[in-house]
């Protein structure tokens, strides 16, 4: 039976379907999970006037201060040009537009306004939020011991927004390391918070790859490609077949 993930096809799912059964947990592909109730939309204009004004800075913000049910994303412009970054916000039905939401700080006091403080405090977001930047600013040259005791305070802060985001990141700095079964405890709690997160799932892939579990980790690659299609084309993305199908080569063919 062929194992194919991005059109890459091999031949070897043999070994796969013949891993020990207290592996079937690991290999069983999680279902499509619809988006929670009560969900809140939040656009941010990143047209040209809003752009200049920070719109793609405010956007990348509130996409990392925003708990799960709350939907980020950028959209064209909003009008009231000159009065941006311009975001549109739609809670049970009900749309307002928000004017000169510039910052980070004004970013976590709109969520903090749509939500209310009981289940989004604005200060601890922020908190967290800037902590986690530091922390995969080391991640991200290399310091990963740095990055995870970074990553472990923010955790601690207890923020209700973007802890997927942290558990993602705390779990990308345990696998540099070698902690492979916390780096797989992270990616599944972030998945826990957010099923519907890509990245939590290709780093899912890469524990289980690491562990030796080819088959779950071909079936976590696949979950991040049905949720995000676009990966497909991405280096990284390739770079994980690859592996994938170099393992199945070398544990065939001992």
């Amino acid at each position: 039976m062929a194992v194919a993930v991005a059109g890459v096809t091999t031949t070897h799912r043999s070994y796969c379907l013949a891993s020990a059964p207290r592996r079937a947990q690991h290999r069983r592909r999680r279902p499509a999970t619809p988006r929670a109730s009560g969900a809140v939309e939040v656009r941010v204009c990143t047209n040209r006037t809003c752009a200049r004004q920070g719109g793609r800075e405010v956007l990348a913000a509130l996409t990392g201060l925003a708990p799960p049910r709350v939907d980020v994303s950028s959209c064209g412009c909003l009008g009231r040009c000159g009065a941006g970054p311009n975001v549109a916000a739609s809670v049970a039905g009900s749309a307002a537009l928000f004017g000169h939401v510039g910052t980070a700080a004004r970013g976590a006091q709109l969520l903090e306004h749509l939500l209310g403080a009981a289940e989004f405090d604005a200060a601890a977001g922020l908190a967290a939020f800037a902590a986690r930047e530091k922390a995969e600013a080391a991640l991200e040259k290399g310091n990963a011991a740095e990055a995870e005791a970074l990553l472990n305070e923010v955790i601690g802060l207890n923020a209700c927004g973007g802890r997927h985001l942290v558990y993602r990141s705390r779990s990308k700095a345990r696998l540099a390391i070698g902690d492979i079964s916390g780096g797989l405890e992270d990616a599944e709690e972030a998945l826990r918070i957010a099923p519907r997160f890509p990245q939590a799932h290709l780093l899912r892939g890469d524990a289980l790859l690491a562990m030796g579990e080819y088959c779950a980790a071909e079936d976590a690659y696949a979950d991040a490609l049905d949720l995000d299609p676009s990966i497909r084309r991405s280096k990284s993305f390739k770079a994980r077949v690859e592996r994938l199908r170099e393992k199945l080569v070398s544990a065939t063919n001992p």
